[in-house]
């Protein structure tokens, strides 16, 4: 017996799906329709509102970015200058111990010659020949020309050691003057001594010409 007749059984879901959803209006008028006028402004506005908000974001970049160039400009010049300051005083302080020391070497030197000066000079000026009589002549001349020595040997010991007393420390009024530049010395000449040096120095190139020209002339005879 025929099963009972199912009127659904013949019907394409499918094709009925995809039709009611071409028919079925959208909310607020067709998917498809143009845009209207109020449409295009609206989304014009937005578009420049985004537009400003996106140039003020660049801007606060810019500034940032312009705030870490310079705080990373400093920070070298930070680092470089420590650097540098630190060498310059290391060395600075180093020359400047060096020199102290010898400053205060030096001190202590003529400090020690200052005394023995005064010792020698005492004792030589305690020499007076004129009490001297004929017993002790000798003696005391021996005794005299001892301290002389002495005072001498000090003198010349200490010159050594002290360039100020070598007579190295010379005024700078004192100093040999320079010698004159030989364009300076020839400006200080007259005509006629300009001519005798002129004259001096070319005649052998003359006597060199006029021989040249007597071995020409004779060489030009011979052939004629």
């Amino acid at each position: 017996m025929a099963g009972e007749y199912d009127s659904n059984e013949f019907i394409d879901t499918d094709f009925t799906t995809q039709k009611s959803s071409y028919a079925a209006p959208a909310p607020g008028g067709s998917p498809f329709r143009a845009p209207s006028r109020e449409d295009v402004d609206r989304k014009v506005v937005e578009a420049q509102q985004k537009l400003v908000e996106l140039k003020r974001a660049q801007e606060e970049l810019e500034r940032e970015r312009a705030g870490l160039e310079e705080l990373r400009r400093r920070q070298g010049e930070f680092q470089t200058g420590r650097q540098e300051i630190l060498q310059q005083l290391t060395r600075g302080l180093g020359l400047l111990e060096e020199a102290e020391f010898s400053a205060r070497r030096d001190a202590e030197q003529m400090s020690k010659t200052t005394a023995d000066f005064r010792e020698a000079l005492a004792k030589v000026q305690t020499i007076h020949d004129e009490t001297w009589t004929k017993e002790n002549f000798q003696i005391e001349l021996t005794r005299a020309l001892t301290t002389i020595e002495n005072a001498r040997m000090e003198w010349n010991s200490a010159r050594l050691k002290l360039p100020v007393l070598a007579g190295e420390n010379q005024p700078a009024s004192e100093a040999p003057a320079a010698p004159a530049s030989p364009a300076t010395a020839l400006a200080d000449l007259g005509f006629g001594q300009l001519c005798k040096i002129g004259l001096a120095l070319t005649w052998p190139l003359l006597l060199v010409a006029l021989g040249a020209l007597a071995v020409f002339i004779a060489i030009l005879t011979r052939s004629h």
